[in-house]
């Protein structure tokens, strides 16, 4: 726990700052594009989320076969490299070809923002591969170093383009050239290379790429999973419930992301045999008591709470609150859990998020009020946590290796 701690404190500062300027890019923009142009940059995010789950596959699967086989580090990062490379291509091609298709499927006023997503495509995957390689190599300065260059620069060039232009293009622009910069700083962290070391066929670039898809995979479903209500909610709310609702996630996501850096430091050593099993159970408390303190601020400090989610407007969901903090620490929780999966590669482990989304899909249709809602969505996630944690307890009961590394085959779970 203490080396976690310690290695905590850089990671958790810099995607601090990072998530900050990413919100202050959104709150920048809402204000000088107007409601127009805002809704169609708001898009264009979304799909960039989407697409960053390609970036978290690749640095899953990096950072968890070089802390599980340090002596293939030099194997291991060229081959991610080659990989992340490769795919930058496929996708930056991919979405060049859809930019028609996401010209009018967004709404957008003109091409150039979709052509602009599908450049933006390229470093934001390319610097998946290289956080992976830092994360696995447990360099926390450098890769500090990359998430603050995620959010500052996108919130500097962005409003530069914007003063300059206030219209989507120039924000997608600014967005596209902000993603440069950490791209550039992995670039300068691992320019030395590593000496070759080992070798293995484990780790060549197809079962490495086999194992960023299926890690992508699991990750595009707890993204869904963890989206899903807010379109539930305006299916089967009200319009002001709804939006009462959307508020009350917003709490939810700042619960989520809150112990993000906990997910960072702590997936290293849940790929290694000797500390998965305590990793998880230590990282899994420290969540747990930040959802706690989160949960008990919501409830005693509503008011305040209230101010961070939207103000006075959304008075009728002040006593419901810590419902919604409730949730983001489950959540929160559930989210390190499947990392822990993708860690020791349980990928039929991983289907069970997607079961999970059938479940609440089904239920949650039954709500009537924002807390029928808000109880339904926790309850699905909370039982889906347990089957998972539980899965994972019985799974790393005893050391699946002597080597210390967690086999490149999938687990039979």
């Amino acid at each position: 726990m203490r080396t976690l701690l310690r290695g905590s404190a850089g990671i958790a500062v810099a995607i601090a700052v990072m998530n900050i300027a990413t919100y202050g890019f959104q709150i920048i923009a809402a204000r000088i594009l107007g409601p127009s142009d805002y809704g169609a940059i708001a898009s264009l995010m979304a799909v960039l989320m989407v697409m960053a789950v390609l970036q978290l596959g690749l640095q899953a699967t990096a950072a968890r076969r070089i802390a599980g086989q340090p002596d293939h580090v030099g194997q291991i990062e060229l081959g991610a490299l080659r990989v992340t490379y490769r795919a930058a291509a496929v996708l930056g091609v991919l979405m060049l070809v859809l930019a028609p298709v996401m010209w009018k499927l967004l709404r957008l006023d003109g091409i150039a923002p979709a052509l602009l997503l599908a450049v933006a495509a390229v470093p934001l995957t390319i610097m998946g591969g290289q956080a992976g390689i830092l994360q696995g190599e447990r360099r926390w300065v450098p890769l500090a170093l990359v998430y603050l260059g995620v959010g500052v620069p996108r919130l500097a060039f962005g409003t530069l383009c914007m003063l300059i232009s206030p219209t989507e293009t120039s924000a997608m622009l600014g967005v596209t050239i902000g993603l440069w910069v950490p791209v550039i700083t992995g670039w300068y962290a691992l320019r030395s290379g590593r000496a070759p070391g080992e070798s293995s066929e484990e780790h060549r670039a197809r079962p490495m790429a086999r194992e960023a898809i299926a890690a992508s995979f699991a990750l595009l479903g707890f993204l869904v999973l963890s989206n899903a209500d807010v379109i539930v909610a305006r299916n089967v709310l009200d319009e002001h419930d709804a939006g009462l609702y959307a508020g009350g996630l917003i709490l939810t996501k700042a619960v989520l992301f809150l112990p993000q850096f906990v997910v960072v430091i702590a997936f290293p050593s849940m790929s290694t045999v000797e500390a998965r099993r305590s990793t998880l159970v230590r990282s899994l408390t420290l969540v747990f008591g930040m959802g706690v303190v989160g949960t008990l601020g919501a409830w005693l400090l509503s008011g305040l709470a209230l101010v961070f989610v939207g103000g006075s407007a959304y008075d009728d969901v002040q006593s419901h609150l810590w419902m919604f903090a409730v949730l983001g620490t489950v959540l929160s929780m559930l989210q390190l859990v499947v990392y822990s999966v993708l860690a020791r590669r349980g990928t039929r482990s991983a289907y069970l998020v997607w079961v999970g989304l059938l479940v609440l899909l089904a239920t949650a249709v039954h709500a009537d009020t924002v807390e029928q809602l808000v109880v339904t969505v926790t309850c699905v996630d909370a039982v889906l946590f347990g089957v998972l944690l539980a899965t994972s307890l019985w799974r790393l009961r005893e050391p699946a290796s002597v080597s210390g590394f967690v086999p490149a085959a999938t687990e039979p779970d």
